[in-house]
């Protein structure tokens, strides 16, 4: 039988043992709540990081179709190539300038730049200042020599003097390529249009590619990358700079002082990386962007199809159509008072009686197309 000093003893004993097993257990608990909690905002962080990047990568897809469908309608301009035919290069400047003034006063088109090379790729004009004229171009375009090859129109974002997107497009009279025009656009029209939605970007271009883009010589260098938008947050260099970017590289993402960092890779034309999108979201953006549908997209979809498709509309500009003259005049039609287009209607119907069914098939998904595809960025 114990005593009552060593019954207090055992007791003490136990009671000392059993509060280090809470403790234990609590601290267990605490950790385990913590691990998921984590875990929960990791799991979070993944699914908004990805949702952020699927609608950067459709605002890309936008700016490229955008870009070329623009250039490619410009390219049909008819003074502007009897301007290259009569070697007129000042009348080639007054044209381009009056385009851009146009654009800019009228559009969405800001920064909106506009050039014409001969098929040799030396400058014939450019919208932005004369006294460029005969200057060699290829030597520092290494995109360029894409164009040599296929004669195709190419869009991308494109290292060059500066980095900026760009769609090319070959100026034609019949089957003879005149020379070629291109729309230029700065990727800080692209910053601004994200800032809008509460997303940072900071363009980073490969620092290898500073031998051409001696524009940028003199712009801020962030781990061997060259920051090309000149309307970046600049507060946030400081922060950049002190980030695991082997780390950031490697995952993807980061989430460092309340500030969600993402990267992309940034492609040009022939699919070569030339650098990274870089993408930063507070914790407001993150919680706005959270509470929108996901369905919602910050764009218009488009994607790699619709550019091969505007590349395609170029190289057959009737459609579905024998000739321009049938395309005109079945598109004029609905755009007539009804007593104006009688004697049109006739002939219509007439021209398209000669069309087999597929053609005339074909005809209707054209236009169902075009509707579907009809939007603006806000």
């Amino acid at each position: 039988m114990l005593n009552h000093q060593e019954r207090g003893g055992v007791k003490k004993y136990f009671n000392t043992v059993s509060f280090y097993v809470i403790f234990i257990v609590l601290i267990a608990l605490f950790a385990s709540v913590i691990f998921f909690v984590q875990n929960d905002k990791e799991d979070r962080l993944i699914t908004l990081g990805d949702r952020v990047i699927k609608n950067f990568r459709e605002g890309l897809d936008y700016e490229m179709v955008d870009l070329l469908s623009f250039s490619m309608a410009l390219s049909e301009d008819g003074e502007l190539k009897n301007a290259l035919i009569s070697d007129d290069e000042g009348k080639g400047y007054k044209i381009l300038s009056n385009i851009s003034e146009r654009f800019k006063k009228y559009t969405h088109l800001k920064s909106l730049r506009i050039q014409v090379l001969t098929p040799e790729f030396f400058i014939f004009a450019r919208s932005w200042g004369e006294g460029f004229e005969g200057m060699p171009i290829w030597w520092f375009r290494d995109d360029l020599e894409t164009l040599r090859r296929n004669k195709e129109p190419k869009v991308g974002m494109e290292t060059g003097r500066l980095l900026t997107f760009k769609a090319t497009v070959p100026i034609l009279s019949g089957y003879k390529i005149l020379g070629y025009l291109e729309v230029i656009k700065f990727i800080d029209t692209f910053a601004t249009k994200l800032r809008k939605k509460g997303i940072e970007l900071v363009a980073l271009m490969d620092d290898t590619y500073l031998k051409q883009a001696s524009l940028m010589r003199d712009f801020p260098v962030l781990h061997n990358y060259v920051i090309s938008n000149q309307n970046f947050n600049q507060q946030l260099l400081p922060k950049m700079e002190m980030l695991d970017w082997d780390d950031f590289l490697s995952k993807g993402y980061v989430y460092e002082d309340e500030i969600l960092y993402l990267n992309e890779p940034m492609y040009n034309g022939r699919g070569k990386q030339i650098g990274i999108y870089m993408l930063a979201l507070s914790d407001d953006a993150l919680r706005k962007f959270e509470n929108e549908s996901e369905s919602i997209s910050f764009f218009s979809q488009f994607s790699d199809e619709d550019i091969q498709q505007v590349v395609n509309a170029w190289k057959n500009p009737y459609g579905s159509f024998r000739n321009k003259y049938d395309k005109d005049l079945v598109e004029l039609l609905p755009k007539l008072q009804k007593e104006d287009k009688v004697q049109l209607e006739r002939e219509a119907k007439t021209i398209l009686r000669t069309y087999s069914k597929e053609e005339l098939i074909d005809m209707v998904l054209e236009t169902k197309h075009k509707e579907k595809k009809v939007g603006r960025i806000e």
